[in-house]
């Protein structure tokens, strides 16, 4: 199993509507995130809009994005999310992620 942690900025005027909307991700959402293999997925953010997100998957995160990017609703959500990141006009915050490298774990 290979863990995944990475970073986003989310817009400081779109905090509070981020965290809302991941109060109540799709049902549909999560099942695509369950049959491409993500698991243990998690989302930290500071005050600032600084997001760590951390998930365990298979493969990759490369292998990952790949899965989502086959299903419908992740491109719906990725549409949805957009505005709220500080990246590029036009793009998904999912090809956006930052990944970070593994430098210690106590297992």
């Amino acid at each position: 199993m290979k863990r995944v942690g990475f970073i986003l900025k989310v817009k400081q005027e779109h905090i509070e509507a981020y965290k809302k909307d991941h109060q109540a991700v799709w049902p549909e959402m999560l099942e695509a995130l369950r049959e491409t293999g993500w698991r243990n997925y998690t989302l930290f953010m500071r005050d600032d809009g600084m997001l760590f997100g951390y998930f365990e998957t298979p493969e990759s995160l490369q292998k990952a994005q790949a899965g989502m990017a086959e299903k419908e609703v992740n491109k719906r959500w990725q549409e949805a999310m957009a505005h709220y990141f500080e990246i590029p006009p036009g793009a998904h915050p999912d090809q956006m992620m930052i990944e970070l490298e593994e430098v210690f774990h106590t297992d």
